[in-house]
Parts: structure tokens; sequence; C-alpha cells
């Protein structure tokens, strides 16, 4: 007999009648003819009627442009569908939608810099990149790249590209230099924005060498310095951008694009081969992400919304689509628990944020460090957490409501790069239960299918999307016969979007929750048993004896056998008793299936720069099988640690 969850979160009525989600179902009401009672009938609607949805969703969030007639031009292919096909539309404009002294965008590193700059003056910095790269003759379709931390120098670059059509590219700068040519040496830019350094962990790294050495390779027709300490920089041939801008002449007109013009190229992690370089469209990122903001989020001009996030993960370009709301939006650079793990919470009392964003490997490590941030500081101006990265655990969500704010919605959310926005996330019009992410995305068909193809509720399995969305990518560059496109989504099943989530989706009333269990690429299949990873990495990271984990199938004796790596507490060794309490643990709260045959410590464990674990590559490294894009890691010389094991052999 099965039991009903407790809800750690329940909308009140306010919530429920009030605010942009509420509102906006009482407009989707009066379109459908008939009472949408729950979350459910809303997006049962919103995925029935998809041109009525995104034709509302447009109206509804006050996107700037000529919308035209047709919502749709349907075509049998999932990926030649075209939304809005007569539109005309700008990204920038629509982030500019206020001209005002409201504070746009604060900018705050590990060291206590502050820097703030209103919507009025952001419009203006913007419209002199704009009229700059005009005059430098960059065109639309053009590639403008960004090699930046987070800080309001990139946000302005990418708005200035926006404004004038060009394409928008960024990495961080804690990529090494073949990473960074990995990425913009296939898009070739004929412009470079860099920084000359950044802060991380207390110290500042210096940046001139690697610029010099990628405008030797990339040899763009622009490149444009941002010091970070004092007015100039040492890199050769750069354009200083303080005087670059000040140069500038009167701003051009908006650019008026197509909805799928070509906005941004974003890069798959690499670990397995060259980043795949995926283009997203003007149209679908604006309106995809604004329905996320409000009627997800319900985000508002009043609001403050953070995300910690580098320039090379996309969450930076759903964080800056937050100006669309009119919102002040607060950026981070360097190291979120310098000196401290409670750092970022300073800067939610500081900043009066109202949208706070993390990873859950960052919930995770305040956990661990004994901090109790409901004691040590206000948050009482915080409604929402986001968190996205890997699934949060199940004990993320008990240390978030008890430790951190009662009356918190825990919003998981998860998509990723490929979309450039989210599947599943959250929703204040319905509850949050241990585990689960809260929603599927409104006007997105995501279902979970068994091996056969058929959707199952309850069961773990593939998670799909049935039928075509907006912010489907335009294309992967240098693709033009899109095998790389259809290899990677649609090669499993027939026409029917295959993300590379092992998920469930579990029922309640009036809504459908989303379990994600790791990648579906990842996924363990001792005896021919499905395991998600998430599952194991549950049980692992709730004891104290382990800062972190990675788990692998490895090919053993006809089968696959679970082989689980540590990275011990500082002070404790992996002991035959330790062992004995990790394989207690799993199997109690996992499955007697879900314990590894083998244990092992290792110093490290490898990630991307953005920070995700690359199960993939330890499994190749495990199996003997080269590792072909070292370049996509943070730390590569950790992939040592994983080969020539005897325990292995």
């Amino acid at each position: 007999m099965t039991t009903t969850p407790t809800p750690l979160w329940q909308p009140d009525e306010k919530r429920l009648n009030e605010g942009q989600p509420a509102a906006f179902r009482a407009r989707a009401e009066q379109l459908a003819g008939t009472p949408l009672t729950d979350y459910r009938d809303l997006h049962r609607w919103s995925v029935t009627e998809p041109e009525a949805f995104w034709n509302l969703v447009w109206d509804f969030c006050e996107l700037r442009g000529h919308k035209g007639e047709r919502v749709l031009a349907p075509s049998p292919v999932f990926r030649h569908n075209r939304w809005f096909p007569d539109a005309r539309i700008n990204m920038a404009e629509n982030l500019l939608p206020r001209h005002d002294t409201h504070t746009a965008l604060v900018s705050i590193d590990e060291g206590g810099r502050r820097d703030q700059i209103s919507y009025n003056d952001l419009h203006v910095a913007a419209g002199q990149v704009a009229a700059q790269l005009q005059a430098a003759s960059v065109e639309p379709g053009d590639r403008v790249a960004g090699y930046m931390p987070n800080r309001i120098e990139t946000v302005i670059a990418a708005l200035g590209c926006a404004w004038i059509g060009a394409i928008w590219s960024s990495c961080s700068p804690d990529f090494g230099v073949e990473g960074v040519l990995d990425r913009f040496g296939q898009i070739e830019p004929k412009v470079l924005f860099a920084c000359d350094g950044y802060q991380y962990n207390g110290k500042w790294i210096e940046l001139d060498e690697r610029i010099q050495a990628l405008h030797e390779k990339l040899q763009p027709e622009l490149l444009i310095v941002i010091p970070g300490r004092g007015d100039t920089s040492a890199v050769r041939q750069a354009l200083n951008w303080r005087d670059w801008l000040a140069a500038a002449g009167a701003p051009p007109a908006f650019a008026e694009l197509p909805f799928d013009h070509p906005l941004y190229i974003l890069y798959s992690s690499g670990t397995t081969g060259a980043p795949k370089c995926i283009v997203h469209g003007t149209g679908g990122a604006l309106i995809q992400h604004a329905k996320e903001h409000r009627l997800h989020g319900d985000l508002g001009a009043d609001d403050v919304l953070f995300y910690f996030t580098t320039c090379g993960w996309m969450m930076w370009n759903w964080l800056v689509s937050g100006l669309q709301t009119g919102a002040t939006l607060v950026l981070y650079d360097g190291n979120p628990a310098y000196p401290d793990a409670t750092r970022l919470f300073d800067v939610i009392d500081a900043e009066k944020i109202t949208h706070f964003g993390t990873s859950a490997k960052f919930v995770q490590a305040v956990e661990k460090a004994g901090a109790v941030p409901r004691d040590s500081h206000d948050l009482s101006t915080l409604r929402t957490l986001y968190s996205t990265g890997s699934p949060l655990l199940h004990e993320s969500y008990d240390f978030l409501y008890e430790k951190v704010k009662p009356d918190l919605l825990v919003s998981s959310i998860s998509g990723g790069t490929d979309i450039i926005s989210c599947f599943a996330l959250g929703s204040p019009l319905v509850p949050v239960y241990r585990g689960e992410l809260q929603c599927l995305g409104l006007g997105l068909d995501v279902a979970v299918y068994n091996d056969d193809g058929e959707p199952v509720v309850g069961e773990k399995g593939e998670l799909v999307c049935r039928a075509p969305f907006p912010a489907c990518p335009v294309a992967f560059w240098n693709d033009p016969d899109e095998e790389r496109f259809h290899g990677a989504y649609f090669d499993r099943f027939e026409n029917v979007w295959a993300h590379g989530d092992y998920a469930e989706i579990v029922p309640h009333d009036g809504h459908d929750g989303l379990v994600i269990h790791g990648r579906s690429d990842a996924v363990l299949n001792p005896g021919g048993v499905r395991i998600g990873t998430a599952e194991i990495y549950r049980q692992v990271e709730t004891l104290e004896e382990i800062r972190e984990a990675i788990v692998v199938g490895q090919q053993y004796d006809g089968d696959v056998r679970v082989v689980l790596f540590v990275v011990p507490a500082e002070g404790i060794e992996l002991t035959d008793e330790l062992r004995k309490k990790i394989r207690t643990t799993i199997r109690a709260g996992a499955s007697p299936r879900h314990v590894p045959a083998v244990i092992l410590t290792v110093p490290e464990i490898p990630r991307t720069v953005s920070g995700k674990i690359v199960e993939l590559a330890v499994r190749d490294v495990v199996h003997g099988r080269e590792v072909r894009n070292r370049n996509a890691l943070a730390n590569p010389d950790a992939l040592a640690h994983f080969a020539d094991r005897p325990e292995l052999a």
C-alpha cells in the first residue's frame, strides 16, 4: 500500500489567486472556454492547444516586436516546425523594457567589489556597443565571442551584439586556451571581448597571456579588452573597453529579425569529442525564458533575481533574460563559498534578493559545512530558491526547509544547454514534494518513455518531448545535413525529442511531479536491471565521512558491476568499516542492486568547467579507452586517479 507524501510547501490562497501565474491561468480559462481548475488542466490545455498557448504567452509577457498573423507553420518533421514565421523581433529591445534609474544589474565579486548600473545607463552602454560593432562592419549572423567573467560589461557586450543581430557566444575565463579554441575555433568570431583577469578563491588570475594566444589563433578583426584592475591592459593589439565605448556614435535602430534568427551559440560539454555548437534562435529563447520567469517564477519588476553561474553555462543566458521583466539582476563572480559557505547568504540579505538560484552541490556544501542560514541571516526577502546542475537530494529539501527558510518555494529545475531552458521546473500554483521537481513546463509535451517507446507514469524511463516547442535549437553549427542534430535527439524515438535524462513522472492530485534519476547514457545495468546513478549519490552524499563521489558501471565477467569512487572528508580513511557503512546505507535507502561491488578512494572527481561530474569519461578510463576531449574538463589530471587500478582488474 502506497502512502500519499506530505508536501513540504503548500501554495496559500494569495499564491493561488494573485500574481502572474494566477492571472495567466485566468486568461487561459477565457480562451479555453472551460474551467482550468488545477495545474494539470492548465498544462494539458497548453500542449493540446499550442498555438493558442504561445500566442497568449507573447501577449501576456508583453513581448516587443511584430508578432505577425501566424503562430505556427507546421511540418511533419519535428525540428522543421517554425514558430511565429511572420514575426520580427529583437532580443536587446525586449531585455531593455524600461528607461529609468531603476537598477538593472548589480555586479559583486568574491572580494566584495560592487558595481551597479541602471536600466537607462544599460540602454546607453548597449547602444554604444551596437554602434561600434556596426561601425566595424559587423552584420547580422556574424559571431561575437566573450571570454569573460560574470560581470556587467559581459551583459552590455551581449546586448549590443543582439541589438544588431550578431550571434553571441561566451566562455568562462577558467577555460584554458585549448578549451576555448575547441569552442570559438569552430565558429570563427569576428570580434572577441575579453577581460584581462578575474578573482577566484582569494587570488587574482591574470589572463593576458591566454588572451594573446587566443588572438593569435582566432585572429578576430576586433579584440576589445576590459581591464579587470586599473584602466589599461597589457594585451597587444587590443582596444580598451572604455575608450572604445567613448568613441561610439549614435546607436542604430534595433535590428528587426525573424523569430528564429540565431541569437546564441552554446556548447555541449565536449567530454566525448569536440563540443557540439548549439545554435539558439532569438524568439525561442526569449519567449521560453519569459514564460519561465513570469509564469513559473512569478518574477516581476520589483523583484531581485540571482543565479550563481559562469558565462560558459546556459544559466547565464537564462539569468540575463530576467531583464525582460524589469527586475534587478545580481551577478556574482568568484568562488561562491569564499571566504566561507555562507557568502551567498550575505549577498541575499545585502541585495534583498527575492529569487535565488544555485546548484544542488552548493546546497550540499552549505549543509556539510554545518551552516544554519536561518539563524545567521535575515532572508526575509527570499521567496524562491532555484536549484539545478544535478538532482537536488531528498535530504537537501529537508535542509532547506529546516535550516534555511520554512516558507521557501524550492524550485528544482531541469532542462539544459540543448533547449537553453527547462523541461520541468517549479510553480507557485502547486505543492513542493521531497525529491521532486514540481511540475512539467507549460507548453512542453513532456513524457517518460520505456524502452518500447510507450509513455509510462510511475516508472523510470527516457525523458522525452512529444511535440515541437519554440526553444528547440535552430541548428548545430557546421551541420548542413542535420546529421549530428538528428543523432543527438531523434535517433532513439522517431520524431520525438529524447533528452538523455533517466526520469520518472510522479502523479499527484492536480499535477504531475518529476524525478530525475541521472543521465540515461550513464545508467548502470547490473544483471540487466537499469539503475540511475542519482539513486546512489543520494545515499552516499548523506554520509558525513564522504565529501563527494562518482559511480560507473564496469564490464566484468560477462556482466556489469557497480564501481563507486569516493573522496573522503578531511581526515577520514576508507576502512572496511566505512565500506560496510556505505553499502548498508545504499542497500537500505535504495536496493541491494544499487550496492557497489567495488568501493575505492580518489583524491578528486573530474568535472567539466561548469562543475558537472563526468561519469562517461571516468567509465572510459576504467575500461582503458581514450578520453577524446580532455580540454572540456576543469581538472583533466584527475582522470589519472581512475586508471590502472589493480582492484578493477
